[in-house]
């Protein structure tokens, strides 16, 4: 694969922490490529431009939020032509993401206040909600490619949900977050080959993971359902455990399997997640087996995080390919 990656939610890091994070992506991870994701477009922006310091690639990836269309369009714009700024420092280094998971993220595709609802709308009436999605999210996919391309001068993507049947045509690579669930690990071997058969350009797998947790490899996405987030605090549910080789062995197979099919590119979900902290004392409040962060946040203690065992088994994957 040409590009190795991970996400990377950029919050309210500190600059220095921001450059060692950069620093462990490239050198400990063996990685050629940072997915920087947030809400704040300076905040975004700077993270990007921390990475781009630290030698790498960088896909910018704005998040606007549980807004409808006209709004995720007016955010896009500002971080395309922020995006552009960076590009002209970093030529050939810089992608714009013009979108993730419309159809959940998105206001106004399918019935729900907000992701988490509309989420289980989506699982719940797939079939039924199928062409409905396909049309919007391809409509606003139109709009969203000539806002990036009026404001922004390299490559351009989408990452489109596992349930979204959509249109890459308007973007220069086709880009999902694949996600394996269930037992058939041939089966999904079989989608991601057919995929890239039939894309007629570069495919990236733009997210993918499971959570460090007893049967987090059949969950896939699912892995963070274990919560029971209705209860104050949100605790785990009865009957889980956590197993961090489970998410390791999920993570290095998958790479072999976009390595041998021919998938150009792949962004592992995700560096770290805060809000899902490590509390290894208290089993029942350990939402780090939930999440899908490759290191281990302690409570309120974002600088002492560390690295899980699928941070070194992604690190012996890539390294493998370098």
């Amino acid at each position: 694969m040409r590009t190795r990656g991970v996400s990377y939610m950029s919050g309210v890091h500190e600059p220095d922490e921001v450059a060692r994070i950069m620093r462990t992506i490239r050198d400990d991870l063996s990685c050629t490529s940072v997915m920087v994701v947030d809400s704040d477009v300076d905040s975004l922006v700077e993270a990007a431009a921390i990475a781009l310091a630290e030698g790498l690639d960088v896909v910018v990836r704005p998040h606007p939020g549980n807004v409808r269309a006209r709004a995720a369009l007016e955010h896009l714009r500002t971080a395309a032509v922020a995006a552009e700024g960076l590009r002209a420092s970093a030529p050939g280094k810089v992608t714009l993401i013009v979108g993730n998971e419309l159809s959940m993220t998105t206001r106004g595709i399918v019935p729900g206040p907000g992701e988490l609802s509309r989420l289980m709308v989506i699982l719940r009436a797939r079939a039924l909600l199928r062409r409905r999605i396909s049309r919007r999210v391809d409509r606003l996919l139109v709009r969203a490619a000539e806002v990036a391309r009026s404001h922004f001068g390299g490559p351009i993507g989408y990452c489109a949900a596992m349930w979204e049947e959509v249109d890459h045509g308007p973007f220069d690579f086709v880009g999902v977050n694949l996600y394996r669930t269930g037992t058939d690990a041939a089966g999904y071997r079989r989608r991601v080959a057919d995929l890239v058969a039939s894309a007629g350009k570069p495919v990236v797998i733009t997210e993918f993971g499971c959570g460090a947790q007893v049967g987090g490899d059949v969950r896939g996405p699912g892995s963070f359902l274990v919560v029971n987030w209705l209860v104050d605090p949100p605790r785990i549910k009865g009957g889980v455990d956590r197993d961090e080789s489970v998410q390791a062995a999920y993570l290095a197979e998958l790479v072999d399997v976009y390595d041998d099919v021919g998938v150009d590119g792949c962004f592992a979900f995700t560096f770290c997640m805060a809000d899902f902290p490590h509390r290894p004392e208290d089993p029942q409040h350990d939402l780090d087996l939930a999440g899908f962060g490759l290191v281990a946040v302690p409570p309120d203690d974002f600088a002492n995080w560390r690295p899980k065992e699928a941070f070194h088994a992604l690190a012996r994957a890539y390294a493998a390919l370098a």
